[in-house]
Protein backbone atom coordinates (compact mmCIF):
# COMPACT_ATOMS: atom_id res chain seq x y z
CA UNK A 1 0.00 0.00 0.00
CA UNK A 2 0.96 3.39 -0.90
CA UNK A 3 2.59 5.84 1.70
CA UNK A 4 -0.13 8.31 0.63
CA UNK A 5 -2.70 6.17 0.67
CA UNK A 6 -1.97 4.96 4.06
CA UNK A 7 -1.36 8.23 5.26
CA UNK A 8 -5.18 9.18 4.24
CA UNK A 9 -6.86 5.97 5.76
CA UNK A 10 -5.00 6.38 8.75
CA UNK A 11 -5.47 10.38 9.54
CA UNK A 12 -9.27 10.47 8.44
CA UNK A 13 -10.92 8.84 11.32
CA UNK A 14 -8.71 11.16 13.77
CA UNK A 15 -9.91 14.57 11.55
CA UNK A 16 -13.51 12.98 12.25
CA UNK A 17 -12.73 13.06 15.71
CA UNK A 18 -10.92 16.57 15.72
CA UNK A 19 -13.79 17.94 13.55
CA UNK A 20 -16.47 16.61 15.78
CA UNK A 21 -14.49 17.77 19.02
CA UNK A 22 -14.00 21.44 17.61
CA UNK A 23 -17.66 21.54 17.22
CA UNK A 24 -18.52 20.39 20.64
CA UNK A 25 -16.34 23.46 21.85
CA UNK A 26 -18.33 26.41 19.04
CA UNK A 27 -21.77 24.58 21.44
CA UNK A 28 -20.06 25.40 24.91
CA UNK A 29 -18.98 29.14 24.24
CA UNK A 30 -21.23 31.56 26.21
CA UNK A 31 -22.89 33.28 23.65
CA UNK A 32 -24.06 29.98 21.96
CA UNK A 33 -23.85 27.92 25.60
CA UNK A 34 -25.76 24.78 23.98
CA UNK A 35 -23.66 22.56 25.75
CA UNK A 36 -22.82 24.20 29.25
CA UNK A 37 -21.24 22.98 32.18
CA UNK A 38 -24.58 21.41 33.30
CA UNK A 39 -25.70 20.15 29.64
CA UNK A 40 -22.38 18.33 29.60
CA UNK A 41 -23.03 16.39 32.52
CA UNK A 42 -26.32 15.40 32.02
CA UNK A 43 -25.31 14.14 28.74
CA UNK A 44 -22.30 12.16 30.47
CA UNK A 45 -24.96 10.39 32.75
CA UNK A 46 -27.10 9.41 29.27
CA UNK A 47 -23.62 8.45 27.83
CA UNK A 48 -23.07 6.64 31.02
CA UNK A 49 -25.98 4.50 31.49
CA UNK A 50 -27.82 4.14 28.21
CA UNK A 51 -25.48 4.94 25.00
CA UNK A 52 -22.08 3.14 26.32
CA UNK A 53 -23.92 0.10 27.24
CA UNK A 54 -26.07 -0.51 24.59
CA UNK A 55 -22.88 0.25 22.52
CA UNK A 56 -21.31 -2.52 23.36
CA UNK A 57 -24.12 -4.97 24.05
CA UNK A 58 -25.06 -4.81 20.50
CA UNK A 59 -21.46 -4.52 18.40
CA UNK A 60 -20.60 -7.19 20.54
CA UNK A 61 -23.84 -8.99 20.17
CA UNK A 62 -23.80 -9.05 16.58
CA UNK A 63 -20.22 -10.27 15.80
CA UNK A 64 -19.21 -12.54 18.33
CA UNK A 65 -19.53 -16.30 17.65
CA UNK A 66 -17.87 -19.31 19.07
CA UNK A 67 -15.37 -19.22 16.48
CA UNK A 68 -14.38 -15.68 17.28
CA UNK A 69 -14.29 -16.47 20.95
CA UNK A 70 -11.90 -19.44 20.49
CA UNK A 71 -9.61 -17.72 18.03
CA UNK A 72 -9.40 -14.34 19.94
CA UNK A 73 -8.71 -15.54 23.81
CA UNK A 74 -5.01 -13.81 23.52
CA UNK A 75 -6.89 -10.46 22.85
CA UNK A 76 -7.60 -10.42 26.37
CA UNK A 77 -5.00 -10.68 27.76
CA UNK A 78 -3.19 -8.50 25.00
CA UNK A 79 -5.07 -5.78 26.52
CA UNK A 80 -4.45 -6.70 29.92
CA UNK A 81 -0.87 -6.34 29.10
CA UNK A 82 -1.66 -2.59 27.91
CA UNK A 83 -3.11 -1.61 30.96
CA UNK A 84 -0.25 -3.03 33.23
CA UNK A 85 2.12 -1.74 31.46
CA UNK A 86 0.68 1.59 30.59
CA UNK A 87 0.07 1.50 34.92
CA UNK A 88 4.11 1.20 35.16
CA UNK A 89 4.75 3.79 33.03
CA UNK A 90 1.88 6.14 34.63
CA UNK A 91 3.47 5.67 38.15
CA UNK A 92 6.54 6.62 36.97
CA UNK A 93 5.19 9.91 35.41
CA UNK A 94 3.86 10.42 38.44
CA UNK A 95 6.58 10.10 40.82
CA UNK A 96 8.95 12.34 38.05
CA UNK A 97 6.40 15.11 37.63
CA UNK A 98 5.17 14.88 41.08
CA UNK A 99 1.71 14.94 40.04
CA UNK A 100 -0.97 16.42 42.68
CA UNK A 101 -3.43 14.00 44.59
CA UNK A 102 -6.41 14.57 42.43
CA UNK A 103 -4.52 14.13 38.81
CA UNK A 104 -2.78 10.76 39.78
CA UNK A 105 -5.55 9.08 38.57
CA UNK A 106 -6.01 10.83 35.67
CA UNK A 107 -2.03 10.49 34.77
CA UNK A 108 -2.39 6.67 35.44
CA UNK A 109 -5.71 6.44 33.49
CA UNK A 110 -4.55 7.94 30.36
CA UNK A 111 -1.43 5.66 30.18
CA UNK A 112 -3.40 2.56 31.08
CA UNK A 113 -6.42 2.89 29.16
CA UNK A 114 -6.61 3.52 25.20
CA UNK A 115 -8.99 4.18 22.58
CA UNK A 116 -9.61 -0.01 22.54
CA UNK A 117 -13.46 0.43 21.12
CA UNK A 118 -14.52 4.34 19.47
CA UNK A 119 -10.69 4.50 17.65
CA UNK A 120 -10.85 1.10 16.41
CA UNK A 121 -14.80 0.87 15.50
CA UNK A 122 -13.62 3.78 13.18
CA UNK A 123 -10.23 3.08 11.65
CA UNK A 124 -10.59 -0.60 11.04
CA UNK A 125 -13.43 -0.30 8.35
CA UNK A 126 -11.69 2.57 6.68
CA UNK A 127 -8.81 0.84 5.75
CA UNK A 128 -10.39 -2.53 4.76
CA UNK A 129 -11.54 -0.06 1.72
CA UNK A 130 -8.95 1.36 0.94
CA UNK A 131 -7.21 -0.49 -2.27
CA UNK A 132 -3.66 -2.70 -1.48
CA UNK A 133 -4.24 -3.39 1.77
CA UNK A 134 -2.82 -6.81 3.05
CA UNK A 135 -6.13 -7.43 4.89
CA UNK A 136 -7.46 -9.25 1.00
CA UNK A 137 -11.49 -9.08 0.03
CA UNK A 138 -12.64 -5.75 1.54
CA UNK A 139 -16.22 -7.24 2.97
CA UNK A 140 -14.55 -10.24 4.62
CA UNK A 141 -12.26 -7.51 6.32
CA UNK A 142 -15.28 -5.64 7.07
CA UNK A 143 -17.18 -8.60 8.86
CA UNK A 144 -13.67 -10.05 10.47
CA UNK A 145 -12.60 -6.16 11.26
CA UNK A 146 -15.79 -5.23 12.83
CA UNK A 147 -16.04 -8.27 15.35
CA UNK A 148 -12.49 -8.05 16.24
CA UNK A 149 -13.28 -4.31 17.39
CA UNK A 150 -16.19 -5.03 19.39
CA UNK A 151 -14.80 -7.76 21.12
CA UNK A 152 -11.96 -4.95 21.66
CA UNK A 153 -14.43 -2.68 22.96
CA UNK A 154 -16.02 -4.78 24.97
CA UNK A 155 -13.02 -6.22 27.05
CA UNK A 156 -11.48 -2.66 26.84
CA UNK A 157 -14.95 -1.40 28.49
CA UNK A 158 -14.66 -3.70 31.65
CA UNK A 159 -11.04 -2.71 31.96
CA UNK A 160 -11.82 1.17 31.39
CA UNK A 161 -15.01 0.68 34.11
CA UNK A 162 -13.44 -1.36 36.41
CA UNK A 163 -9.71 -0.11 36.89
CA UNK A 164 -9.79 3.09 35.66
CA UNK A 165 -13.05 4.34 37.23
CA UNK A 166 -11.94 3.06 40.97
CA UNK A 167 -8.17 4.68 40.35
CA UNK A 168 -9.63 8.31 39.47
CA UNK A 169 -12.51 7.92 42.33
CA UNK A 170 -10.13 6.93 45.18
CA UNK A 171 -7.93 10.18 43.77
CA UNK A 172 -10.37 12.83 43.93
CA UNK A 173 -12.09 10.83 47.52
CA UNK A 174 -8.13 11.32 49.10
CA UNK A 175 -7.98 15.01 47.72
CA UNK A 176 -12.04 15.83 49.22
CA UNK A 177 -10.43 14.55 52.52
CA UNK A 178 -7.15 16.52 52.42
CA UNK A 179 -9.11 19.49 51.69
CA UNK A 180 -11.17 18.73 54.28
CA UNK A 181 -8.07 18.70 57.32
CA UNK A 182 -6.69 21.73 55.58
CA UNK A 183 -9.52 23.15 55.80
CA UNK A 184 -10.23 22.57 59.48
CA UNK A 185 -6.59 22.93 60.88
CA UNK A 186 -7.26 26.47 59.46
CA UNK A 187 -10.51 26.95 61.67
CA UNK A 188 -8.85 25.56 64.48
CA UNK A 189 -5.91 27.99 64.32
CA UNK A 190 -7.56 31.13 63.63
CA UNK A 191 -10.44 30.32 66.73
CA UNK A 192 -7.44 30.01 69.00
CA UNK A 193 -7.45 27.10 71.20
CA UNK A 194 -5.80 27.08 74.78
CA UNK A 195 -3.31 25.34 73.32
CA UNK A 196 -2.54 28.02 71.09
CA UNK A 197 -2.52 30.98 73.39
CA UNK A 198 -0.57 29.27 75.74
CA UNK A 199 1.70 28.87 72.97
CA UNK A 200 1.46 32.60 72.27
CA UNK A 201 1.83 33.90 75.47
CA UNK A 202 5.45 31.86 75.78
CA UNK A 203 3.45 30.00 78.96
CA UNK A 204 3.48 26.28 79.50
CA UNK A 205 0.27 25.15 80.51
CA UNK A 206 2.29 22.51 83.01
CA UNK A 207 5.28 22.81 84.72
CA UNK A 208 7.86 20.51 83.85
CA UNK A 209 6.98 18.60 87.18
CA UNK A 210 3.56 18.44 86.42
CA UNK A 211 4.21 16.83 83.41
CA UNK A 212 6.41 14.64 84.72
CA UNK A 213 3.82 13.17 87.30
CA UNK A 214 1.00 12.99 84.78
CA UNK A 215 2.94 10.79 82.41
CA UNK A 216 4.23 8.55 84.94
CA UNK A 217 0.37 8.43 86.61
CA UNK A 218 -1.10 7.39 83.08
CA UNK A 219 2.13 4.58 82.55
CA UNK A 220 1.31 2.93 86.15
CA UNK A 221 -2.79 3.13 85.14
CA UNK A 222 -2.58 2.01 81.52
CA UNK A 223 0.28 -1.02 82.26
CA UNK A 224 -0.63 -4.45 82.94
CA UNK A 225 0.26 -6.16 85.82
CA UNK A 226 1.93 -8.81 84.32
CA UNK A 227 4.22 -8.27 80.68
CA UNK A 228 4.97 -10.99 79.02
CA UNK A 229 7.84 -11.19 76.50
CA UNK A 230 7.02 -10.06 73.40
CA UNK A 231 8.26 -12.22 70.53
CA UNK A 232 9.69 -10.88 67.65
CA UNK A 233 7.47 -10.24 64.48
CA UNK A 234 7.38 -14.13 62.46
CA UNK A 235 5.50 -15.01 59.57
CA UNK A 236 2.44 -14.48 61.09
CA UNK A 237 3.15 -10.79 61.85
CA UNK A 238 3.92 -10.12 58.26
CA UNK A 239 0.80 -12.23 57.00
CA UNK A 240 -1.71 -9.79 59.29
CA UNK A 241 -0.16 -6.80 57.68
CA UNK A 242 -0.64 -8.24 54.41
CA UNK A 243 -4.41 -9.03 55.06
CA UNK A 244 -4.99 -5.57 56.33
CA UNK A 245 -2.87 -3.91 53.36
CA UNK A 246 -5.83 -6.12 51.11
CA UNK A 247 -8.19 -5.39 53.44
CA UNK A 248 -7.99 -1.56 53.16
CA UNK A 249 -7.20 -1.32 49.38
CA UNK A 250 -10.56 -3.47 49.43
CA UNK A 251 -12.24 -0.85 51.33
CA UNK A 252 -10.92 2.22 49.46
CA UNK A 253 -12.30 0.03 46.51
CA UNK A 254 -16.03 0.71 44.80
CA UNK A 255 -16.71 -2.81 44.20
CA UNK A 256 -19.84 -2.01 42.92
CA UNK A 257 -18.07 0.00 39.82
CA UNK A 258 -17.08 -3.85 39.11
CA UNK A 259 -20.55 -4.57 37.34
CA UNK A 260 -21.19 -0.64 35.88
CA UNK A 261 -23.67 -0.60 32.90
CA UNK A 262 -20.91 -1.10 30.26
CA UNK A 263 -19.82 -4.00 32.23
CA UNK A 264 -23.28 -5.56 32.67
CA UNK A 265 -23.51 -4.40 28.83
CA UNK A 266 -20.66 -6.79 27.79
CA UNK A 267 -21.96 -9.96 30.16
CA UNK A 268 -24.71 -9.65 28.09
CA UNK A 269 -23.57 -9.38 24.50
CA UNK A 270 -21.49 -12.27 25.54
CA UNK A 271 -24.47 -14.03 26.14
CA UNK A 272 -26.68 -13.16 23.68
CA UNK A 273 -23.81 -13.94 20.66
CA UNK A 274 -22.90 -17.28 22.29
CA UNK A 275 -26.02 -18.72 22.53
CA UNK A 276 -28.27 -20.12 19.75
CA UNK A 277 -31.42 -19.75 20.92
CA UNK A 278 -30.90 -15.93 22.05
CA UNK A 279 -29.17 -14.98 19.05
CA UNK A 280 -31.34 -16.77 16.71
CA UNK A 281 -34.22 -14.49 18.41
CA UNK A 282 -32.34 -11.32 18.41
CA UNK A 283 -29.72 -11.53 15.59
CA UNK A 284 -30.09 -11.44 11.89
CA UNK A 285 -32.99 -9.51 9.57
CA UNK A 286 -35.22 -12.73 10.08
CA UNK A 287 -35.26 -13.13 13.91
CA UNK A 288 -38.35 -12.14 14.98
CA UNK A 289 -37.02 -9.94 18.38
CA UNK A 290 -34.66 -8.46 15.81
CA UNK A 291 -36.19 -5.41 16.85
CA UNK A 292 -34.77 -4.85 19.77
CA UNK A 293 -31.31 -5.22 18.45
CA UNK A 294 -31.69 -2.64 15.69
CA UNK A 295 -32.60 -0.45 18.53
CA UNK A 296 -29.78 -0.79 20.97
CA UNK A 297 -27.83 -0.71 18.04
CA UNK A 298 -29.37 2.90 17.08
CA UNK A 299 -28.91 4.26 20.36
CA UNK A 300 -25.17 2.54 20.45
CA UNK A 301 -24.47 4.54 17.81
CA UNK A 302 -25.17 8.24 19.91
CA UNK A 303 -22.06 7.32 22.10
CA UNK A 304 -19.02 8.25 19.86
CA UNK A 305 -20.41 11.44 19.11
CA UNK A 306 -21.69 12.43 22.63
CA UNK A 307 -18.32 11.52 24.21
CA UNK A 308 -16.91 13.57 21.38
CA UNK A 309 -18.89 16.88 21.79
CA UNK A 310 -18.23 16.31 25.60
CA UNK A 311 -14.78 16.73 25.10
CA UNK A 312 -14.97 19.48 22.74
CA UNK A 313 -17.01 21.28 25.64
CA UNK A 314 -14.17 20.25 28.02
CA UNK A 315 -11.43 21.59 25.91
CA UNK A 316 -13.23 25.09 25.86
CA UNK A 317 -13.36 25.09 29.93
CA UNK A 318 -9.31 23.81 29.79
CA UNK A 319 -8.12 26.18 27.48
CA UNK A 320 -9.60 29.14 29.68
CA UNK A 321 -8.11 28.05 32.63
CA UNK A 322 -5.31 25.12 33.39
CA UNK A 323 -2.33 24.76 34.96
CA UNK A 324 -0.94 21.64 33.34
CA UNK A 325 2.26 20.85 33.17
CA UNK A 326 4.45 20.43 29.78
CA UNK A 327 6.54 18.00 31.47
CA UNK A 328 3.28 16.02 32.55
CA UNK A 329 1.73 16.32 28.93
CA UNK A 330 5.21 15.45 27.52
CA UNK A 331 5.76 11.87 29.80
CA UNK A 332 2.05 11.10 28.50
CA UNK A 333 2.31 11.49 25.00
CA UNK A 334 5.63 9.37 25.21
CA UNK A 335 3.95 6.79 27.08
CA UNK A 336 1.74 6.34 24.56
CA UNK A 337 3.04 6.48 21.50
CA UNK A 338 6.57 5.46 21.96
CA UNK A 339 7.22 3.08 24.97
CA UNK A 340 4.08 1.47 24.47
CA UNK A 341 4.15 0.85 20.89
CA UNK A 342 8.06 -0.34 20.83
CA UNK A 343 7.15 -2.29 24.02
CA UNK A 344 3.69 -4.43 21.91
CA UNK A 345 5.16 -4.77 18.92
CA UNK A 346 8.00 -6.81 21.11
CA UNK A 347 5.33 -8.90 23.01
CA UNK A 348 2.98 -9.46 19.80
CA UNK A 349 5.76 -10.52 17.67
CA UNK A 350 6.64 -12.67 20.35
CA UNK A 351 3.37 -14.53 20.55
CA UNK A 352 3.36 -15.01 16.92
CA UNK A 353 6.35 -17.00 17.10
CA UNK A 354 5.00 -19.18 19.96
CA UNK A 355 2.04 -19.83 18.28
CA UNK A 356 -0.61 -18.15 20.52
CA UNK A 357 -1.89 -15.84 18.10
CA UNK A 358 -3.52 -17.10 14.76
CA UNK A 359 -1.55 -16.07 11.11
CA UNK A 360 -4.82 -13.48 10.27
CA UNK A 361 -2.85 -10.18 9.46
CA UNK A 362 -5.82 -8.01 10.34
CA UNK A 363 -5.56 -9.77 13.80
CA UNK A 364 -2.33 -9.07 14.29
CA UNK A 365 -2.56 -5.81 13.32
CA UNK A 366 -5.58 -5.16 15.60
CA UNK A 367 -3.56 -6.53 18.68
CA UNK A 368 -0.75 -4.21 17.36
CA UNK A 369 -2.55 -0.92 17.28
CA UNK A 370 -4.24 -2.13 20.32
CA UNK A 371 -0.73 -0.63 21.81
CA UNK A 372 -1.01 2.26 19.48
CA UNK A 373 -4.15 4.16 20.41
CA UNK A 374 -4.80 7.68 22.11
CA UNK A 375 -6.53 7.54 25.87
CA UNK A 376 -9.93 6.37 25.66
CA UNK A 377 -12.60 9.27 25.73
CA UNK A 378 -14.46 8.18 28.30
CA UNK A 379 -11.75 8.90 30.71
CA UNK A 380 -13.25 12.52 30.30
CA UNK A 381 -16.67 11.03 31.07
CA UNK A 382 -15.38 9.62 34.62
CA UNK A 383 -13.55 13.26 35.66
CA UNK A 384 -16.68 14.46 35.26
CA UNK A 385 -18.73 12.06 36.57
CA UNK A 386 -16.20 13.01 40.08
CA UNK A 387 -15.11 16.84 39.12
CA UNK A 388 -11.80 16.10 39.47
CA UNK A 389 -9.37 17.12 36.98
CA UNK A 390 -11.87 18.23 34.03
CA UNK A 391 -9.70 21.41 32.78
CA UNK A 392 -6.49 19.25 32.61
CA UNK A 393 -8.00 15.81 30.88
CA UNK A 394 -9.55 18.25 27.97
CA UNK A 395 -5.70 20.00 27.58
CA UNK A 396 -4.43 16.06 27.71
CA UNK A 397 -7.32 14.97 25.15
CA UNK A 398 -6.04 17.57 22.61
CA UNK A 399 -2.47 17.30 22.35
CA UNK A 400 -2.70 13.40 22.62
CA UNK A 401 -5.54 13.44 19.76
CA UNK A 402 -4.08 16.71 17.58
CA UNK A 403 -0.46 14.10 17.84
CA UNK A 404 -2.37 10.79 17.08
CA UNK A 405 -2.97 11.34 13.49
CA UNK A 406 0.57 11.18 13.07
CA UNK A 407 1.68 8.48 15.50
CA UNK A 408 -1.37 6.44 14.18
CA UNK A 409 -0.61 6.79 10.32
CA UNK A 410 3.43 5.82 11.21
CA UNK A 411 2.66 3.25 13.59
CA UNK A 412 0.19 1.67 11.29
CA UNK A 413 2.55 2.13 8.53
CA UNK A 414 4.89 -0.41 9.99
CA UNK A 415 2.28 -2.65 11.45
CA UNK A 416 1.08 -3.34 8.07
CA UNK A 417 4.52 -4.07 7.04
CA UNK A 418 5.63 -6.41 10.30
CA UNK A 419 2.10 -8.28 9.99
CA UNK A 420 3.17 -9.38 5.98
Amino acid sequence: MALLQLFVASSMPVIKVLLITALGSCLALEHINILGEDARKHLNKIVFFVFNPTLVASNLAKALKHESVTMMWFMALNILITVVIGSALGFIIVHVTKVPVHLRGLVLGCCAAGNMGNMLLIIIPTICMEKGTPFGDPDECHTNGMAYASLSMAIGAIYLWSYVYNMVRMCANRHSKEVEVNDSSVKNASNGTPEMEARNSKVPLLSTNQCKVTVEHHVIKLAPPSVEPVESEGEEGMLDKTKQAVWRIIQQMNLKTLFAPSTIAAIVGFIVGLVPVIRRLLIGEHAPLHAIQDSALLLGDGSIPSVTLIMGGNLLKGLRRSDVQKSLIVGIIIARYVALPVIGTVIVKSAINLGLVPKDPLYQFVLLLQFAVPPAMNIGTITQLFGAGENECSIIMLWTYALASVALTLWSTFFMWLVT
